[in-house]
């Protein structure tokens, strides 16, 4: 009797694959990327019609290359200072800014203030919302010739026009803010016997905040409108009397990168209320 031998199968060999190969760099500019090359193809198409469309015969603004030709110490050098009003656009810029935030923070403390009182009480709604409707309305430099006459300075003059400029759209998206915190978290502090200002902590601004920063998002950009048109009529150092200036020495090249500069600057304070209000709404979402 022939008994067949059986003998184990050989186990297969594993055959090892070079890992692939990935370029760490890619996720991490792609983003980055993706952000910033379309407005800069953009910003370069604009530039390169610009040139053309203003280097005929016929054209009264100067192009591109004849603005960094008439304003090349300017551009380079922002930071020059010989005295006087002869100063470089860092200067002008800084004197405008803190003109901006002192008028927009005095805006931002009475604006939340004014929205928390108007949002929680009928009676001051009812008697203050018709007011605010009304004074709204008004252009901010109407409020310029008010001002000086009661101040008797351009300075506090200019602040006054930011603060009544940049309050009432602070003032409107508190209120509503406020009036739209949902009825169930109300429900929850009633039974959790939460009052006073752990209410306001923990329920009201918590649901308000995505508000208060919208109005506080357009004052600020408001705020960077009127102090650039106060500007041009109070005089003094600032990017609004740089530009009034330069158009009186009929030098556009100067205005033009003003102007850069303004758009820049004003984009700048957008995302910082921005960036502000992620961070307040998380943190008061975490606690």
């Amino acid at each position: 009797m022939n008994v067949a031998s059986t003998k184990p199968a050989p186990a297969p060999v594993a055959i090892s694959r070079p890992a692939p190969v990935v370029l760490p760099t890619t996720g991490r500019w792609q983003p980055i990327a993706a952000k910033v090359v379309p407005p800069l193809v953009l910003i370069l198409a604009f530039l390169a019609i610009w040139e053309y469309a203003a280097s005929g015969s016929g054209a009264t603004l100067p192009p591109p290359s004849k603005v960094w030709a008439d304003s090349q110490e300017l551009i380079t050098n922002p930071f020059y200072d010989r005295g006087g009003l002869d100063k470089g656009l860092f200067w002008h810029m800084l004197a405008s800014l803190q003109r901006v935030l002192l008028g927009f923070t005095l805006s931002a403390i009475a604006g939340i203030g004014l929205g928390l009182l108007v949002g929680t009480s009928t009676f001051a709604m009812r008697g203050l919302d018709p007011i605010f409707q009304v004074l709204r309305t008004v252009p901010p430099l109407a409020w310029l010739p008010l001002s000086l006459a009661a101040f008797r300075e351009a300075q506090p003059s200019a602040i006054f026009v930011i603060f009544i400029t940049a309050i009432w759209p602070i003032i409107i998206n508190t209120a509503v803010g406020v009036r739209n915190v949902p009825q169930d978290y109300r429900n929850v502090a009633a039974v959790i016997r939460l009052r006073g200002p752990m209410y306001w902590w923990r329920i009201v601004l918590p649901a308000a905040a995505p508000y208060i920063f919208t109005g506080l998002r357009i004052g600020v950009g408001l705020s960077w409108l009127a102090i650039v048109a106060a500007e041009m009529l109070i005089g003094g150092v600032g990017i609004g009397f740089f530009i009034w200036d330069a158009w009186n020495s009929s030098n556009l090249s100067d205005i033009i990168v003003a102007l850069v500069y303004v758009g820049l600057t004003g984009f700048a304070l957008d995302r910082s209320v921005v960036v502000a209000g992620h961070i307040v709404t998380r943190g008061t979402s975490a606690t």
